[in-house]
């Protein structure tokens, strides 16, 4: 057996970055990840990450936001690396749907920078869209995307730094609190610590069976398509989007490195799966679901498909995140699963999980994201 102040359970990226601010304020930590750090078995893989401030989903979340920022741009200084590529966003779709009204309403409420542009004004700035006349644009200055896989192994490589062990290849198989700790065993030791952060997406419910969360898991595919003007999609002739349509909700990318646009469908099939057991195989299906939207809205990414993968989100009902102590043991945190749109916080999470699970007075609102709201 072994003693550390705080075990953290799950490096993905809320993980990772509860680790690295754990580390940081001197604290004896540990983090356990069951495959390699930015493996492809959960949420935060696949290259690339929205960022962008007018949060279209609810403007509660604007603040958290602004704090990111500052903290992704931090972690780039630190480490020397570029991980926050600002493009701008443009967020599309029909004045009276939830991503319009909801942008809106997120912008408004915190004087954000912004351009509200008719569907024709915006196919003249970004060319390679086509959209129906009466569809409206929201253009934000500060919108972008992060570096999907090389934020975590930042996050992680300085809390290393800080003096966090961190151990891979090894499986948690149970966490068992008690009146003065948590106790942590997986296939290879039993481990006590003073407090734990559970931070393993999609296998929440598998380890903390008695949690009265209803959280699903969700399949979801990114793909990548090489368009064939590229032109088209270049960084300044082509944002970060996100699109609201008859079919759904899509966001995309500009052209990346490799000549490919990434384009996934929000939600995907909203198929319900297990994460030991899920098909991570892409059918023609789950091609057409995205390749739907390409045809009406971006026929110059409707090209070969290069590549695919699939991924998981972790949803809470009503689309929020859920952190907070486990009910009864405030030494044993839950952290963040974040209903597909997560990634982004990673860095103010981890301050927030820092300061949940070391009992500090909490510095951000975080009573939309309580369990509480379950009962």
């Amino acid at each position: 057996m072994s003693r550390f102040d705080v075990v953290v359970c799950g490096l993905g990226a809320m993980g990772s970055a509860a680790l690295r601010e754990l580390s940081r304020r001197g604290l004896r930590v540990l983090g356990i990840e069951r495959f390699t750090p930015g493996h492809d078995r959960g949420s935060s893989h696949g290259a690339t990450r929205i960022i962008r401030l007018g949060y279209f989903e609810h403007p509660s979340y604007v603040p958290l936001l602004r704090r990111a920022y500052e903290l992704w741009r931090e972690l780039e200084e630190l480490s020397g690396r570029k991980l926050l590529q600002i493009t701008g966003i443009a967020e599309i779709g029909p004045p009276g749907g939830a991503l319009i009204r909801g942008v809106l309403a997120s912008v408004s409420a915190h004087a954000l920078r912004h351009e509200l542009l008719s569907a024709e004004e915006l196919m003249h700035r970004f060319p390679a869209f086509r959209l129906p006349p009466q569809y409206t644009a929201v253009v934000q200055p500060d919108g972008g995307f992060l570096a999907a896989e090389p934020s975590i192994h930042t996050m992680l490589a300085l809390a290393k730094n800080a003096g966090a062990e961190i151990r891979t290849g090894e499986t948690i198989r149970n966490i068992e609190p008690s009146s003065t700790g948590v106790r942590i065993i997986t296939d290879q030791a039993r481990i006590d610590a003073g407090a734990a952060v559970i931070a393993v997406g999609p296998w929440i419910n598998s380890l903390l069976p008695n949690l009265r969360a209803p959280l699903r898991v969700t399949r979801q595919v990114m793909a990548w398509f090489a368009p064939g003007n590229p032109e088209l999609f270049q960084p300044g002739r082509f944002p970060v989007f996100i699109l609201e349509s008859r079919h759904d909700t899509h966001y995309g990318f500009p052209l990346d490195g490799d000549g490919l646009v990434k384009i996934a469908k929000h939600h995907h099939r909203d198929e319900t799966v297990d994460p030991e057991t899920y098909d991570r195989t892409i059918s023609i299906a789950d091609e057409s679901v995205i390749r739907a939207a390409l045809v009406e809205h971006l026929p110059g990414a409707n090209a070969r498909l290069a590549t695919a993968t699939s991924c998981l989100y972790t949803v809470a009902p009503d689309g929020d995140f859920v952190i907070d102590s486990l009910p009864g043991h405030p030494h044993v945190v839950i952290a963040s699963p974040c209903s597909g749109h997560g990634f982004k916080f990673a860095p103010v999470i981890g301050e927030i999980l820092a300061d949940l699970v070391t009992r500090c007075p909490q510095r951000h609102e975080i009573g939309r994201f309580a369990l509480k709201r379950f009962a």
